[in-house]
């Protein structure tokens, strides 16, 4: 696990990624378990951008390019039937991946209601 940033409570930073697709196996569904599906995942994440914006030190920063490589890599490798599942699951990790601790989550599956432009889950976890 990567050295843990320690977030006080003062700290409001957040770092986010918007509408970050991801392909996987999700549903409960036969048809669904012989396809790949995409989901849309909001995410915030609490991190502490002072380090990185005194020093302009990309070392310093949050590295979300390779957090959202990290997050397609294993999307493509899994296969659940349920969203909240694929939710826990990436929470764990993205705290183990980039330790992360304060993570707030949403998941579009776009598709999965006849006429309606998403359905999901927004869920917030500490770590």
């Amino acid at each position: 696990m990567p050295e843990q940033q320690t977030v006080t409570n003062r700290t409001t930073d957040k770092v986010f990624l918007e509408g970050l697709q991801v392909e996987t196996v999700i549903g409960a569904y036969d048809w669904e378990r012989s396809i790949r599906q995409t989901l849309w995942l909001d995410l915030t994440l609490a991190f502490d951008c002072r380090p990185a914006g005194t020093s302009d030190d990309l070392a310093k920063a949050l590295d979300y390019d390779a957090l959202s490589k990290q997050i397609r890599a294993w999307a493509s490798e899994q296969s659940f039937e349920l969203i909240e599942t694929f939710g826990e699951q990436l929470c764990t990790l993205i705290y183990e991946f980039a330790g992360i601790r304060d993570i707030q989550l949403r998941i579009n599956k776009r598709g999965a209601v006849a006429d309606c432009a998403g359905v999901g889950i927004h869920i917030k976890r500490t770590f």
